[in-house]
C-alpha cells in the first residue's frame, strides 16, 4: 500500500465452481470452459495482488482445483461451503432486484465478515474473476478515486463502483471504512449499485478493469486490450478454431 490513502485495502474476489463457471462461454469453449474460468480468475488474482494499493486478496470458492492453484498466486482463500452462525445470517443480508439471495453477493459477504475479524479498519473491494487484462495501475487509479471524499458528502464514508464495459453490470464494487458494505452484483448492478446510493466512478485509462469476459465477443475484446499469461494462452487455441 502507498501513503496515498490512510488504510489499506481488502479486495476480494468470489470464483464460482469451475464446471458451472462462465456457461456463455460454452460455444466458444466447448469441454475447455473450465479451463478458461480459471485462467480469468487466475490472471485476475495476479494483478490485483500487484497493485500497490490492495493489502490483501481473499477468493471465496469451494472448487478444490481454483482454491489452490489462487492460494499459489498469493490470495487467501475462503471455503464457501462452510461457515459459522454469523457469516451465514451475513450472507442472507445479500439481495437482488427480485429480493432472494444471490451466491455471488453472499460469497462476498463471507468474504467480507473475515476481513471485519481479521484486519478491522480495512477498505473493502470487491473485484469480479474475469478481468484478465485487469492492469494493478488501474485497479490503483480506482481505489485511490474511491477512497477519496466523494463531491457534496464532505468527508462521510461512501461506496463508489466501477460499471462494466457495456454499461449494465459491476467490476469494482469499493467501501472505505465506516462504510456499508452492500454488493449487489448481478445482472444489471450497475443501476442497483447507483440507486442504493453508491456513486459511479467516472474514469480514464482503465479500460481493463471495466472489460468483464462472459462471452466469446468479450474474450475478443478482452484479448485487444492485452490480457494475461494464463488468458493468452487459452484463448489463442480458442479463438484460433473459432
Amino acid at each position: 500500500m502507498t501513503n496515498y490513502a490512510r488504510f489499506s485495502w481488502t479486495v476480494l474476489l468470489p470464483v464460482k465452481v469451475l464446471a458451472r463457471a462462465k456457461s456463455r462461454l460454452a460455444v466458444l469453449a466447448g469441454d475447455r470452459r473450465h479451463e478458461l474460468a480459471l485462467a480469468l480468475a487466475s490472471d485476475t488474482v495476479s494483478a490485483v495482488a500487484a497493485c500497490p494499493e490492495v493489502a490483501r486478496v481473499i477468493v471465496v470458492t469451494s472448487d478444490p482445483v481454483a482454491g489452490p492453484r489462487l492460494a499459489a498466486l498469493g490470495a487467501h482463500i475462503i471455503d464457501e461451503s462452510t461457515g459459522d452462525p454469523i457469516e451465514l445470517a451475513l450472507e442472507r443480508s445479500a439481495e437482488v432486484a427480485d429480493g432472494r439471495q444471490h451466491a455471488l453477493n453472499a460469497a462476498l459477504l463471507r468474504g467480507a465478515a473475515t476481513s471485519a475479524r481479521r484486519w478491522p479498519g480495512s477498505g473493502l473491494a470487491a473485484v469480479t474473476a474475469d478481468l484478465p487484462a485487469l492492469r494493478p495501475d488501474e485497479l490503483a487509479t480506482a481505489l485511490r478515486a474511491a477512497a477519496q471524499p466523494i463531491p457534496g458528502t464532505g468527508f462521510a464514508p461512501r461506496a463508489a463502483f466501477v460499471p462494466d464495459a457495456a454499461g449494465v453490470g459491476t467490476t469494482l464494487y469499493a467501501v472505505p471504512p465506516g462504510a456499508e458494505f452492500r454488493p449487489m452484483y448481478g445482472g444489471a448492478s450497475r443501476a442497483r449499485h447507483a440507486a442504493a446510493g453508491a456513486f459511479e466512478l467516472t474514469l480514464d485509462g482503465i479500460a481493463g478493469l471495466r472489460q468483464d469476459v462472459d462471452t466469446p465477443d468479450d474474450l475478443r475484446a478482452a484479448v485487444a486490450l492485452g490480457v494475461g499469461p494464463r488468458t493468452a494462452e487459452v484463448a489463442a487455441e480458442l479463438l484460433a478454431d473459432a
